[in-house]
């Protein structure tokens, strides 16, 4: 985590003390928060498939099963999701400089549109998981078509997520050069 301490301060001499370093230390500890996430999406990355495949095969047990264990990791990692939102928020309020405040604002708008779409997911897979029926081509046709819709959606969503992580990115590295050059 780099801490933006040396640009664009606020406060000072007159104004409130800087606590960019004291929000730092929470947004440090809402990355554990993030790992976890990160955890339990690597243990399940190959459920889309599974589910992909089951519902080729018209196998409602599997679709139902793979449903309910996506829901369930989804829940688990959208606790985390909000706790690691609440520890920004709480960061945010904190007098920081401008620059980590920005970087703050990209932060949480990255992981609120990730949280977004795993909302999306998981309405999908509760869908699947109540409604699929094989033998009824047109309940079939509805959820399958549903699924497809949200899936779009969420890859809208994961889109923006990566932007927003990618320019949070992109400012903390031009942040750190510019210490580097400061301190040169």
């Amino acid at each position: 985590m780099l801490t933006f301490t040396g640009c664009k301060s606020t406060g000072g001499l007159i104004g409130e003390a800087d606590q960019t370093i004291e929000a730092s230390k929470i947004i440090e500890d809402a990355n554990k928060d993030l790992k976890q996430i990160k955890v339990l999406y690597e243990k399940n990355e190959t459920k889309r498939e599974e589910l992909k495949n089951a519902m080729i095969a018209d196998d409602v047990p599997a679709v139902k099963k793979i449903c309910e264990e996506v829901v369930q990791t989804i829940n688990d990692g959208t606790v985390s999701g909000k706790t690691a939102l609440d520890k920004i928020d709480q960061a945010r309020d904190l007098n920081i400089n401008e620059d980590y405040a920005e970087y703050l604002r990209l932060k949480w708008e990255a992981l609120n549109r990730q949280l977004q779409a795993f909302e999306e997911y998981r309405q999908a897979a509760r869908k699947l998981r109540d409604n699929f029926d094989p033998n009824n081509a047109d309940v079939r046709a509805a959820v399958i078509a549903d699924f497809r819709q949200r899936n779009e959606e969420i890859q809208k969503l994961q889109e923006k997520a990566r932007d927003f992580s990618s320019q949070a990115v992109d400012l903390a590295k031009e942040v750190h050069r510019k210490q580097k050059e400061q301190e040169q």
